[in-house]
């Protein structure tokens, strides 16, 4: 057992213990190439979550964290056989139960640990902010928390060589093999502007990929998936340790 992992503590230990951040992970079920599972966002998401919650924990932080949220926004992915979507409206009822029962309970800081790049929680927690003035609402991608040159050749942002790498160490039993990937070839926007990214328009997934990936995967290895694994828990671990420690009216200097 765990006792900062809500599914599996107890209503003995949950009594006994005063929190004072709870942490969401949130991830997507989608096709992730041809060689990585479904569930690749999920098990990104959990297993992050407790590795990093695992650190925080041992260093005084009060935090809980929430099962994790399988489905994520998946609207551009609509012809993808089995890619689940949630509309950013039900995102929003989904977190308005969930912000709702830790603000009457007293746990007034929440964190989203996102992973999946479809997801878009800022616009929620801003009307969220709203509706629960005493909660404070934070999402992360910790993705993008570590510099992902530092650890991989090949770019990407979808079934790449890093998320390759993180599921051939978290869970090399659910990856076929590397021969069986598709080359994550993406095709990008004849619109100049939409590249340079300051103008924007959701990907047609089945029009900018033959193989559902963003990213060539095949450079990827279990060793560079614990390495990275292990920098972004610590990194994360850290900022569950100064959200938990911090005055939510007192954040700027």
């Amino acid at each position: 057992m765990r006792p900062y992992i809500l599914a599996e503590t107890n209503w003995k230990a949950i009594k006994q213990t005063t929190f004072n951040l709870a942490i969401l992970p949130w991830g997507a079920t989608e096709a992730h190439n041809y060689h990585l599972p479904y569930g690749t966002d999920v098990i990104e998401a959990e297993n992050i979550s407790g590795a990093a919650a695992k650190l925080a924990w041992e260093k005084g932080a009060k935090i809980i964290v929430l099962p994790t949220i399988p489905f994520g926004v998946n609207t551009g992915q609509a012809d993808i056989l089995l890619d689940i979507n949630l509309n950013p409206s039900t995102q929003l009822a989904i977190l308005a139960d969930i912000v709702e029962v830790l603000n009457r309970q007293g746990i007034y800081k929440l964190l989203i640990t996102n992973s999946h790049g479809g997801n878009d929680f800022k616009p929620i927690l801003r009307e969220l902010g709203l509706r629960f003035p005493k909660m404070f609402l934070c999402t992360c991608n910790w993705f993008q928390s570590i510099k992902k040159e530092e650890y991989f050749s090949a770019s990407g942002d979808h079934a790449d060589e890093m998320e390759t790498s993180l599921i051939l160490h978290l869970a090399p039993n659910l990856v076929l093999p590397l021969e069986e990937a598709g080359d994550g070839k993406e095709k990008k926007p004849k619109i100049k502007a939409f590249s340079e990214g300051w103008v924007w328009s959701e990907r047609r997934w089945s029009q900018i990929t033959a193989d559902t990936g963003t990213g060539n995967p095949k450079a990827a290895t279990r060793e560079k998936g614990a390495l990275y694994f292990a920098a972004v828990s610590e990194k994360l671990a850290n900022l569950f340790v100064e959200l938990s420690q911090s005055d939510h009216d007192d954040l700027y200097e």
